[in-house]
């Protein structure tokens, strides 16, 4: 990749495209992947983690893949949910071409791959499932937190993974210094030395309702 990061907006690389086959919500299904992406050669262990230990996604609503690389969060969801929208965000894009592409081949007309400003000010999302760019740096990982995770609906959930030795626990601090109202922080799972991290958004449940956690 030479200078490129997974995160390079515009990768000057080699796109170097090819075809992998995986397996995405229990479906055997190929893909497109390429130079410049994260994680190009199969589901890198970090998302593999993820997807094991998240509960089904809702039937319905907007649901967020926040750094979406090639997609393999973006259509698992979108196998799963096929009545919801999933909005795959990243910065990269390249990553985004390629998201594009799978839903297409796949059949999937219910993934909108953009970039971040593209997605309408008005969306709230029933869950955000992310793998984040952790080596893009604390401030920026942290800035991009604050950015989407206000936008979860009420009694919804961003589950994140990150890697043990990438500083899973002091994102978890972080995360529970910074959504202290109003907000759940757990972890949720622990596998292959990465963490799955939950932050639930509380509602107000109505006069004389007991919440559920």
């Amino acid at each position: 990749m030479g200078s490129d990061h997974y995160f390079s907006a515009s990768p000057s690389s080699e796109q170097n495209l090819r075809r992998i086959r995986v397996t995405l919500a229990g479906h055997a299904v190929e893909v497109t992947t390429a130079g410049g992406v994260f994680s190009p050669d199969h589901v890198d262990s970090g998302t593999g983690v993820l997807l094991a230990n998240t509960p089904p996604a809702p039937s319905g609503g907007d649901f967020l893949d926040l750094g979406c690389g090639w997609g393999p969060i973006s259509l698992s969801l979108a196998l799963e949910s096929p009545h919801a929208t999933v909005w795959a965000v990243d910065v990269n894009e390249r990553a985004l071409d390629l998201v594009r592409r799978n839903a297409a081949d796949l059949g999937l007309d219910n993934v909108n791959a953009v970039l971040p400003d593209d997605v309408p000010d008005d969306v709230v999302f029933r869950t955000i499932r992310s793998n984040p760019p952790i080596r893009v740096g604390k401030n920026e990982l942290h800035g991009m937190l604050q950015r989407w995770i206000p936008r979860l609906a009420e009694r919804s959930d961003a589950w994140l993974v990150v890697q043990r030795n990438l500083g899973s626990d002091s994102l978890q601090r972080w995360l529970a210094a910074t959504f202290d109202d109003g907000y759940g922080v757990s972890r949720a799972a622990t596998g292959r030395g990465f963490r799955v991290l939950r932050v639930r958004r509380h509602g107000t449940p109505p006069t004389g309702a007991i919440e559920l956690p």
